[in-house]
């Protein structure tokens, strides 16, 4: 049987490449550094994904196990799995590439040489590729030549909405029905691996920036607009009428940037659009603003979901009145509880304003968006107190 390693316990970890892996046959190992998570999963030995959608389903996972990812059972895993897959969020791959790195020592001396694959499974560009550069700066030259002949970091694009569960067991996961997962073919080693709901592509950033301009953009614009009226879930906020009509209009924007850096078939892509917009407004999940939110500065990094898309469509010489709501309002994102959220209020508050959008998006000052921006974000601190 083929075995599988989870690293991220988490939502979704649990509710959508954990499940989908478990569903195609393999044993899945979730590993993590929080104990009672894996002490749950060891001692229940299942869970339920929950599907909350127009049609709903629950879908039972018993084929696991698992291991903290502190503790040296973890680099035996390592050495025997045949696949790794991570959901710990990009910040948190640095953290973990050291272990990795150990496993895949262990996994040399062991004379283990069956193809072993690691996807990073994160919102984010080539998650794969940026953890493999880490990996690789605690390998000896003996340690690269194994990883390049039978070890494949391969990037992919993931796109799932799993909100924070409210179930009695703590394990279990809930999950839209709606899933993608695209793999890159190139970077994969041995034979692919049938996994019903993995697809491997050829162009994947195409699919990877597909995703992170619509997607991500528009979920992000949603949850920063939303948390300055007070709303606590994605659904109250896109159903607003004014915050549903500028997040429509910056991923249509930002579709139309897509469509020209890509040579996406228009009609296919606004169909896409329309289809993403519905899943904001899914009646049976109570996403949170605060989760879909967190981490402002990672979101507002020039590659990222609110900037990037903006820019591509700006080169074009596309409108974008409606994309630039996207750096302003996480601007103004403000929660005690996000520790970038903090850090961006401290800068603006002893920094200024704009010392804080150069810093974190990388847009000047002589930039034609710079005071567009500012003028926003004014903008929307008078529409929170109106």
């Amino acid at each position: 049987m083929k075995q599988a390693i989870q690293i991220g316990a988490g939502n979704i970890g649990r509710g959508f490449m954990g499940a989908l892996l478990e569903q195609a046959g393999w044993h899945v190992t979730f590993a993590d550094v929080v104990e009672s998570i894996i002490s749950e999963i060891n001692t229940k030995k299942c869970y339920t994904v929950h599907v909350q959608d127009r049609e709903c389903a629950e879908i039972v996972i018993r084929n696991i196990d698992g291991v903290l990812s502190n503790s040296p059972e973890f680099l035996d895993r390592i050495a025997q799995c045949d696949l790794i897959t991570t959901a710990v969020g990009p910040r948190v791959l640095p953290i973990i590439a050291k272990t990795i790195a150990a496993g895949l020592r262990a996994r040399r001396a062991a004379g283990n040489t069956s193809p072993m694959n690691i996807i990073c499974c994160e919102n984010g560009l080539r998650t794969t590729t940026r953890l493999k550069n880490e990996v690789v700066t605690h390998l000896g030259q003996e340690d690269l030549d194994f990883i390049e002949q039978y070890v494949g970091f391969a990037d992919c694009a993931v796109d799932r909405i799993c909100p924070k569960p409210s179930f009695e067991s703590p394990i279990d996961a809930a999950v839209e029905s709606y899933s993608e997962w695209d793999v890159e073919r190139s970077a994969w080693k041995g034979e692919l691996a049938d996994v019903p709901g993995l697809t491997y592509v050829d162009d994947l950033l195409a699919y990877l920036e597909r995703k992170l301009f619509t997607l991500n953009s528009g979920h992000a614009i949603c949850a920063y607009l939303g948390s300055l009226k007070g709303y606590t879930t994605i659904r109250d906020s896109i159903n607003d009428p004014a915050i549903g009509d500028i997040v429509y209009k910056a991923i249509w924007e930002s579709g139309e940037g897509l469509i020209r850096e890509f040579h996406f078939d228009a009609d296919a892509h606004h169909a896409y659009i329309d289809r993403i917009f519905r899943r904001y407004q899914n009646p049976y999940l109570e996403d949170e603003t605060i989760r879909v939110g967190r981490e402002p500065i990672r979101k507002l990094d020039p590659a990222d979901r609110l900037i990037k898309p903006l820019m591509t469509a700006y080169s074009y010489g596309l409108p974008v009145d409606h994309l630039i709501f996207g750096a302003a309002a996480a601007l103004r994102y403000d929660c005690a509880d996000d520790a970038q959220s903090v850090e961006v209020q401290k800068k603006i508050r002893e920094e200024g304003v704009e010392a804080a959008l150069t810093a974190y998006t990388g847009i000047q000052p002589d930039h034609p968006l710079f005071t567009r921006i500012l003028d926003v974000y004014r903008a929307l601190a008078v529409a929170a107190k109106a």
